[in-house]
């Protein structure tokens, strides 16, 4: 090889670093510069070692890992950092690309997804990749979406998308045929939709109705 990834390990778990260690040590394009335990000692060995990658835990025993990862990046723009994490939750997620990490990999992964994440790292320091991103940034915006609706709209949305009419509505929610109406309105506004079929589709995309597509709601696709 005319050139190997530099990597320096850092996990507070004995067993977890030495098992990357192990993994990484055994691929003939990355070699194991350097190890620890402590995220304090990390900026000090990836300095001292000139490593092209750092695989950090975001567990670790002295400092945050994402703050950690946060000041590697200030100290060292082109540096790949691999986040591990045992909390794949979609906050963590963003925060590490907040963070600018090179890529965020759940330890429960298949080695195959460390690797490629440590390649990754090493010839796109400043890119950010993640292998359940495109859901967490769909789940973000569902949410974001049923915030914006008020909770009479969201209850609409979900019996248009149960296929009821207007009055029906109005009946199921015990108001007015008028009042129904309104709320209707206002969620197609909201939307983006003019009509039963475009604000059904719409929430289908955005996540809000999760039941597929019902044939009787879309079935109603009038102006109401």
């Amino acid at each position: 090889m005319s050139h190997q990834i530099k990597s320096v390990v850092v996990d507070g778990h004995t067993l977890t670093r030495f098992g990357l260690i192990g993994l990484a040590s055994a691929q003939p394009d990355i070699v194991v510069v350097g190890e620890t335990g402590l995220g304090a000692e990390a900026a000090a060995i990836v300095a001292t070692t000139a490593a092209d990658v750092v695989v950090l835990e975001t567990a670790l025993p002295d400092v945050d890992g994402l703050r950690a990862a946060r000041e590697l990046r200030d100290r060292n723009p082109g540096l790949g950092i691999v986040l591990l994490t045992s909390n794949g939750e979609d906050d963590v997620l963003f925060r590490a690309l907040e963070m600018g990490v090179s890529a965020f990999v759940a330890k429960t992964a298949p080695a195959a997804e460390v690797l490629a994440a440590i390649r990754h790292a090493a010839v796109a320091a400043g890119s950010f990749s993640a292998s359940g991103l495109g859901q967490a940034l769909a789940r973000r915006q569902a949410a974001g979406a049923k915030a914006m609706l008020s909770p009479r709209e969201n209850e609409v949305l979900a019996l248009l998308g149960a296929g009821l009419s207007v009055a029906a509505i109005g009946t199921s929610m015990y108001v007015s045929h008028s009042t129904a109406k309104t709320y209707v309105a206002r969620l197609y506004q909201k939307l983006g939709a003019s009509n039963r079929a475009q604000a059904i589709m719409a929430g289908l995309r955005l996540g809000l109705i999760e039941q597929e597509r019902p044939a009787a709601a879309l079935a109603h696709s009038g102006s109401w």
